[in-house]
């Protein structure tokens, strides 16, 4: 092409006359929303950003990914069904809110599933996860990347946690996911259902005895103001995924989706070090803490206590799904 054709579609471009013409150069700006629920300094939150940011770099700026933190948006549920009826672009969303698309996403929160960030990074990256991301995508949504929610440990105001009594007749805050619901009834404990918005108000004024986070979801959220007693239960891993409308997705060129899913899984392996790093980190900060007191926990009679739990789940429709992941329990 030659220096005087050039400066005509230059010209043209900039006075929207390439309407069509598939030339990168004439490509309109891409402004796109990606919601969730936690604070921007959390991984989640910093994950969010990180992928804004690839986006925006592998786009030269044509793609612009505004972040809205803090349930603006409503809650991940609120988030899964906007997404669903393309009225929210991007989310990145919880184990509680994609198993109400894909109930069997509630299975791999199952009770001490995995024992490390490793072994449920290398799950969900296999079969596993591919199994349940094709699931997720026969519901109008387009999966990008499964991130991490971290391996989750308890907090309450009453006493330590050494052993699965300590839990009995505690009020719990879980997420709305009916496996963290089970196995804290299976330990004795009254699991309440609250948003994640409201839990420091609700276990500030009482409403609630504890909760149950990861180190870095209780720190960013403040929570060891309001707690007493954090004990390291380690007694389930969440996942994240950051998912996307699937006519959002689809409305992207080629190119497009190619540099979002090449974002999600670089985003992705840094918000898993965050996550990685999150839980030495905030245990140090938590030891330092003379309001807080934290103790280790022998997850064994746990362990225990909660094997009824998988019993009763190989019963549900998705039982085969089940059975293979308690078959790969170590």
């Amino acid at each position: 092409m030659n220096h005087q054709r050039r400066r005509i579609i230059s010209a043209m471009a900039a006075a929207g006359l390439l309407s069509g013409i598939p030339l990168a150069s004439a490509q309109a700006p891409v402004k796109l929303t990606l919601a969730h629920n936690l604070t921007p300094e959390s991984p989640k939150g910093m994950g969010a950003t990180k992928f804004a940011e690839l986006v925006s770099a592998k786009s030269n700026g044509r793609i612009t990914i505004n972040i809205a933190p803090n349930e603006q948006l409503g809650s991940e549920n609120t988030n899964v069904a906007a997404m669903r009826t393309d009225t929210l672009d991007l989310g990145s969303v919880g184990q509680g809110a994609l198993l109400s698309v894909v109930p069997e996403v509630a299975a791999i929160g199952l009770p001490f599933l995995y024992s490390s960030l490793h072994e449920a990074w290398a799950s969900l990256d296999g079969p596993i996860g591919q199994e349940l991301a094709k699931k997720l995508e026969t519901k109008n949504l387009t999966f990008l990347a499964w991130w991490c929610n971290g391996i989750r440990q308890t907090t309450n105001n009453k006493r330590p946690i050494t052993k699965p009594e300590d839990l009995k007749g505690l009020k719990i805050r879980t997420p709305l996911d009916p496996a963290t619901v089970d196995m804290f009834k299976a330990m004795g404990a009254n699991p309440q259902q609250i948003n994640w918005g409201e839990v420091y108000l609700a276990l500030q004024s009482g409403v609630v005895d504890g909760q149950e986070n990861p180190l870095a979801n209780i720190y960013a959220g403040k929570l060891y103001e309001v707690q007493k007693y954090i004990s390291l239960t380690n007694h389930k891993y969440e996942p994240t995924a950051l998912i996307m409308s699937a006519p959002s997705f689809n409305r992207l060129s080629e190119g497009d989706r190619k540099l979002f899913r090449e974002a999600a899984l670089e985003a992705g392996a840094y918000q898993r070090n965050l996550m990685l790093e999150s839980d030495q980190k905030f245990t140090a900060e938590f030891k330092k803490m003379a309001s807080v007191q934290m103790n280790n926990v022998d997850t064994a009679p746990f362990k225990k206590a909660t094997e009824v739990v998988w019993d009763e789940w190989e019963k549900k429709p998705f039982g085969d799904f089940v059975k293979k992941l308690r078959a790969s329990r170590h």
